[in-house]
């Protein structure tokens, strides 16, 4: 079983972009969404993945996940039969120690909206923050990509 343990956290300014070593985009949709378990189509510049994830445990940081590289071609025709919502985002790589961390910057309807993710070995792992790191939303569903999707951060009310 592959489990994914990543920690998630709300990006300041825009560092990342200068600090990033590559940079591509992305377009996903959920094809099933429901309990915490999903089903998504991921289309970026040069390749297309089929993701099964499970409900995240308590904290929000460990779930199953499967992924399955598949033809462009097949993933643009499954992407047909996606839920209501799509995300689109520039996703780029930064260094961060022995870490990469995954910096999603969101168009559209998530316009605004910038997160880092970090995936780690164990939900203890110790990790040098870059000095763009914001407040950590991990646990939060709000920030997963499938309530993204179907809840634009646009529609959001403003604190």
């Amino acid at each position: 079983m592959s489990i994914e343990i990543e920690r998630k956290f709300l990006v300041n300014g825009t560092a990342y972009r200068t600090q990033s070593f590559s940079h591509y985009n992305i377009l996903q949709g959920y094809i099933a969404h429901e309990n915490g378990r999903s089903v998504r189509i991921r289309i970026t510049d040069t390749e297309a993945i089929l993701t099964i994830k499970g409900p995240s445990d308590s904290r929000g940081m460990s779930r199953y996940e499967w992924n399955h590289t598949i033809p462009v071609e097949e993933a643009r025709e499954l992407f047909e039969l996606h839920q209501k919502g799509a995300i689109e985002k520039t996703r780029y790589l930064v260094h961060s120690g022995p870490h990469v961390f995954e910096v999603d910057e969101f168009h559209g309807e998530n316009e605004g909206l910038i997160m880092a993710e970090v995936e780690l070995g164990s939900e203890d792992e110790a990790f040098l923050k870059p000095d763009f790191i914001g407040r950590e939303v991990t646990g939060d569903s709000r920030y997963y990509n499938a309530y993204l999707a179907t809840n634009p951060f646009l529609t959001w009310k403003k604190d």
